[in-house]
């Protein structure tokens, strides 16, 4: 599954420049390839952010399974995903909500302020903040994170996410272009197409039907009076 996560990301910077990319440009500057390192730094600020929601997510995910609902929790979340990745766009619309939209607005431009310090720390620091704005694609990659029922495998997850979103924004970072908006219309049409293969897969890993790779063999063991269903690898 981490190599949809990083598919995932990918398409999901051409959706969020939106959000990220005034801080992107405020990171970047055209033609500014001096400082590169910062701007890798800040990305990978972004992604340790994503990374610490996925180990806590994913540790919900993982005490949830210990109940003995591992299938029902895989197979929720793979029929989560696929309605999300329906109406990726209409999570964005809490950003609608003046109160909330003006505390985003007033974060980003404080951000934009603290990166003309040009240190390092700022740069990593923002980069930390960003992962932390609301943003739909995110909110995907959470319950996709979730359902993997693993601190370590959600964290994985969420890091190989926020990878993936990197090539687009450093791009504009260094560029300091953002790219057409036919452009990003087209990439954005492959979201729910693969918003709901991650959610078949899911489901499909959720059912235990024995396929290897596809759908693992669920083994149950006895605990006393609690039975604890178990994914076979192969």
């Amino acid at each position: 599954m981490l190599w949809t996560a990083f598919l995932l990301g990918f398409l999901s910077s051409f959706h969020c420049v939106g959000m990220c990319g005034p801080i992107a440009l405020a990171v970047g500057g055209k033609g500014s390839n001096k400082f590169l390192f910062n701007k890798i730094i800040y990305n990978l600020g972004r992604s340790l952010t994503y990374a610490m929601l996925g180990l806590v997510i994913g540790s919900l995910g993982f005490s949830l399974s210990l109940a003995g609902i591992q299938q029902g929790i895989s197979i929720g979340m793979g029929v989560l995903v696929v309605l999300l990745s329906l109406s990726y766009k209409k999570a964005d619309q809490f950003l609608s909500i003046p109160a909330l939209s003006g505390i985003v607005s007033w974060i980003k431009s404080k951000l934009g302020q603290y990166l003309k310090s040009g240190s390092k720390v700022a740069f990593f620091s923002t980069g930390l903040v960003n992962g932390l704005l609301p943003c739909g694609m995110v909110y995907m990659a959470l319950v996709v994170a979730m359902g993997m029922q693993s601190p370590w495998l959600g964290s994985a997850y969420m890091f190989f996410f926020g990878l993936g979103t990197i090539p687009m924004l450093l791009g504009l970072m260094i560029s300091g272009d953002l790219l057409p908006i036919v452009r990003r219309q087209q990439f954005q049409k492959a979201i729910p197409y693969l918003g709901m293969l991650i959610g078949i897969l899911m489901v499909f890993r959720g059912l235990g039907l024995g396929i290897p790779g596809l759908s693992p063999e669920l083994a149950v063991f006895d605990y006393g009076t609690q039975q604890v269903e178990i994914t076979m690898c192969h």
